[in-house]
């Protein structure tokens, strides 16, 4: 992906009516400068990561660069989803030992936030990293957010953040992840999180047809031992089972159990031939200008 399409992708989801664009962290483009550009070429969509990894980020510059991101956006614009990326990539890519991740998060978290704070000054000293900075950067502060599977994660972004971001989770870990996830938010004293769910989703009359075809990739998902978890404690046979496919009626009915068990936003993965995207992208696209009319 170059900048020219992440910028082209933004405006075309603008005029299919989607309210929000989500950038991954892959080995492409940089997110947040990316979305730094987006943000001033492409007005109107909230933009957010879902997720940057904080192996490889230390969280001054980190939170710099997301402040950057909220100034090119404007006030209520951007969501910072940051997360802990897989063991292999953890320690193949940067070297960061994946055990004590959870720690690591918290005091990135810890950090992060004192740089978000009104008084804009991080002063930390934790085991692993050290922050001291007072940053001049007065723009409105990014909604924070912590991808969140395991419990010591929920726990975290309850209370420490606005809300959770997940992926490969079916309703029934969704439930216990936003139970969690409530628990800790009113034990912090901290307002309703928000959860955002990412599942692939598809427009399909044939679902045993498209289940079948989706399962290679969702078997490489699977891989991922955090998501190999979540497959075998939502209880279906395969990973593809996770994904929302089906026709109108489905889908519409799939999406309102999710927000039923507490999805607050919709962080939809179109998959699909091109033309069963082309269809979901318009079935979701109506969707999302039903929501926001009403």
């Amino acid at each position: 992906m170059t900048l020219d399409d992440a910028v082209g992708r933004t405006a075309r989801a603008v005029d299919e009516g989607f309210a929000a664009v989500w950038f991954p962290q892959t080995a492409s483009l940089d997110a947040l400068t990316a979305l730094a550009v987006v943000a001033r070429e492409v007005p109107e969509p909230h933009l957010g990561t879902a997720v940057v990894p904080v192996q490889g980020r230390h969280p001054i510059p980190l939170a710099l660069a997301a402040l950057t991101v909220a100034d090119a956006a404007g006030p209520g614009r951007f969501t910072f989803g940051i997360g802990a990326t897989h063991r292999p990539v953890s320690e193949g890519w940067f070297g960061v030992p994946y055990r004590g991740i959870v720690d690591l998060c918290a005091e990135t978290i810890a950090a992060v936030n004192g740089l978000f704070s009104e008084s804009r000054t991080v002063a930390f000293e934790g085991n692993l990293l050290t922050a001291r900075l007072t940053t001049t950067m007065t723009v409105p502060a990014p909604s924070l957010m912590l991808a969140a599977l395991g419990p010591r994660m929920v726990d975290l972004a309850g209370r420490e953040t606005d809300g959770t971001i997940t992926w490969m989770t079916g309703p029934r870990e969704l439930a216990r992840l936003v139970a969690g996830l409530r628990a800790a938010a009113a034990g912090a004293g901290r307002p309703a999180p928000r959860v955002i769910v990412g599942i692939p989703i598809c427009l399909t009359d044939d679902v045993p047809g498209t289940r079948e075809a989706l399962r290679p990739l969702m078997e490489r998902v699977a891989t991922m031992p955090s998501y190999r978890r979540q497959v075998a404690l939502e209880g279906v046979d395969h990973p593809s089972e996770v994904a929302v496919l089906g026709d109108e009626d489905t889908l519409r009915a799939r999406l309102e159990e999710l927000a039923g068990i507490g999805m607050t936003e919709l962080c939809a993965q179109v998959v699909g031939s091109p033309e069963q995207q082309r269809a979901t992208r318009e079935f979701l696209g109506a969707l999302s200008r039903e929501t926001t009319a009403s």
